[in-house]
């Protein structure tokens, strides 16, 4: 019986241990693991030294290839740990559209957070302004730039020793900072969308308009190293923009007005050296043109309208042999070379546009310059998208159109390129800043909310604005044959206003016929091409204000985005003119201030607004008309 017993007992122990087995000591996971894949590429993480010993954190992404390849770097603020995913063993799979074919074609793809962001060390300062009288320290974006070069071509395995510079809207403005001194391996250089006048046009001021409405990003960048979104406790945001009365009262609300970034853009309403300075169309007229350039601009871009083609202007009058500066103009919003290219809202382009850019142009100009492949076809000096023939147009310069020509608004709401024979025309509006004009249908998102159409307003149909009573419109007869411009609008307005400060907004549209057969619902559809803002106060001199004198019809220029544009025959051409555009930018009071963006309550009055159309006073808008 004692040996049954135990015999009995043994059997039971072994079952227990069958059943429940010892944990391990540390656990179930690793201290590392890794899955084994077969994978085309190598990933490595760097902390690049500076020459002032700030470490900037680098992504690098090697593909496997026998043969040396070339680098092409790009260096952000917003981040670089999402650019390449893990979940395939190939690097093309893992990386966005654009890095796709370079990934693939022996390209070594870089990604740098740039100082004082993300995983950078560092102090960052929102648009660092390179060496000179805004920044007196051994080190701007430019010399970053240089030295993160210098390692990468010293130090990443199987390069050859060739580097290009690209990056879109901050990244493009980066990018430019990498021309000035540029290291002697960067050989080319494809900046896009780019950040360059942050008063005249690009991100902040628009001809002296501030745009508060674009705050979220600014937010982003100045509250937190990592990109933080404010909290608004609203769905629209119209509401809490109004509440706020002021770009003052909004950043109190979000708690920026104590920083010093947001004081700076303030405190600098008028074309200040500030803004003078940085300047990179004016900076790089005076730097020599050693590395070829792609400059890239989309017709649509809501962020960034201005700076690329000026860019390109500058340097144009630097390459004498048509061989070092090129133009890439699409029919896209701000970045969306990179993405999908085929539509825009309500709009569609018949192709996928943005793909086939970015094969035929941009990477041929990277194999042509890292590479020494020279491309099928060579590419032309400007390669530019038109709308509305939805074709692409090759030629030597930008802009092609022969002339300009003057369209008039004309009594009547009229338009016609034949200038008005009778005095003292005009028409009236009443603008009311504490019932503001929206710049686009409410409700008005976040510009980077999860439900955002922010990327294609610029495309927004226009008729919940032409029958406004504070909006004065002209309008053509249908067109009898088709009508191209190319190149820069603009519009001057000969207008008074019963206050002493205004702002005007002009909008060009292209109104299709009451049916389309190809796509119903654009029937009707009013589409801008072209449309801007700009602060009367800033007449006669951006760097100085000057109060408007009540009653005097005085002469307003506003500069607008360049066009690309044919107007098919049948379809009419619009003019829409206002005094708001809210909450994108900030509300004129009309009472002349000392400051528009610390405006007491009591300067915000309704005034009546005249656009004056006769012979004595003739408004216009300004066409390059192609044929």
């Amino acid at each position: 019986m004692k040996v049954v017993v135990s015999v009995a007992a043994g059997l039971a122990a072994l079952l227990v241990a069958s059943v429940a087995p010892a944990q391990p000591a540390p656990g179930d996971i690793p201290a590392r693991f890794e899955q084994p894949l077969a994978r085309d590429f190598e990933r490595r993480e760097a902390m690049i030294p500076m020459r002032d010993g700030v470490r900037l954190k680098t992504l690098i992404v090697i593909p496997r290839s026998g043969s040396p390849m070339p680098i092409i770097l790009g260096r952000t603020p917003y981040g670089i740990a999402g650019v390449l995913r893990d979940t395939s063993p190939n690097a093309a799979m893992n990386a966005g559209l654009a890095d796709a074919d370079y990934l693939t074609d022996g390209y070594i793809r870089v990604y740098q957070d740039i100082r004082g962001r993300h995983g950078s060390e560092g102090g960052y300062i929102l648009n660092s302004p390179l060496r000179g009288p805004h920044n007196s320290g051994r080190t701007d974006q430019s010399t970053d730039t240089w030295d993160t070069i210098d390692w990468l071509v010293k130090n990443v395995p199987n390069n050859n020793g060739r580097v290009g510079l690209t990056g879109g809207s901050y990244g493009g403005l980066l990018t430019l900072m990498g021309l000035i001194d540029p290291h002697p391996a960067l050989k080319a250089a494809v900046p896009m969308y780019s950040m360059v006048d942050g008063w005249t046009g690009d991100d902040f001021y628009h001809n002296g308009a501030f745009r508060q409405g674009y705050v979220d990003w600014m937010y982003g960048l100045i509250a937190g190293k990592d990109g933080p979104d404010p909290v608004w406790g609203a769905y629209d945001l119209w509401d809490p923009m109004l509440e706020a009365r002021n770009a003052e009262g909004v950043g109190r609300r979000l708690g920026l007005d104590g920083l010093p970034a947001w004081n700076r853009l303030l405190d600098n309403a008028a074309y200040t050296p500030f803004w003078r300075d940085q300047a990179l169309q004016e900076v790089l007229a005076k730097q020599p043109l050693t590395v070829p350039t792609l400059l890239v601009h989309g017709l649509f871009d809501q962020e960034d309208s201005f700076g690329t083609l000026a860019v390109y202007r500058t340097l144009e009058a630097k390459d004498v042999r048509n061989d070092m500066n090129f133009l890439l103009v699409g029919p896209w919003f701000h970045g969306q070379s990179q993405t999908d290219g085929s539509s825009l809202g309500a709009m569609r382009w018949g192709s996928d546009t943005s793909l086939w850019a970015r094969r035929k142009v941009i990477k041929a100009f990277f194999d042509q310059h890292l590479k020494g492949k020279a491309p099928a076809t060579p590419i032309a000096p400007v390669t530019a998208f038109e709308t509305g023939a939805n074709e692409w147009r090759m030629s030597d310069a930008w802009p092609t159109a022969p002339a300009t020509r003057k369209l008039y608004l004309l009594p009547g709401g009229r338009l016609g390129f034949d200038a008005p024979e009778a005095n003292g025309g005009y028409a009236e509006y009443v603008a009311d800043p504490n019932r503001p004009v929206p710049y686009r249908r409410r409700p008005i998102r976040p510009v980077y909310g999860p439900d955002s159409t922010w990327s294609q307003w610029l495309t927004d149909d226009q008729r919940d604005f032409a029958t406004r009573p504070d909006v004065a419109t002209f309008v053509s007869a249908p067109l009898t044959e088709a009508l191209t411009v190319r190149g820069d609008v603009a519009a001057m307005l000969f207008a008074s206003t019963t206050g002493s400060d205004a702002d005007w907004v002009v909008k060009l549209i292209d109104v299709y016929p009451p049916e389309v057969r190809e796509q119903a619902n654009m029937g009707g559809y009013e589409l801008m091409i072209s449309a801007d803002i700009m602060r009367g106060r800033y007449r006669e001199d951006p760097k100085a204000a000057k109060a408007i004198a009540p009653g005097q019809v005085l002469a307003y220029r506003v500069r607008m985005p360049a066009a690309s544009h044919t107007f098919l025959p049948g379809h009419r051409i619009m003019v829409q003119v206002q005094s708001s555009w809210f909450p994108l930018y900030d509300r004129n009071p009309q009472t002349f201030t000392p400051s528009v963006a610390r405006a007491p309550a009591d300067a915000y009055k309704a005034q009546t607004q005249r656009i004056h159309v006769g012979a004595d006073a003739a408004s216009y808008v300004e066409l390059p008309v192609a044929r």
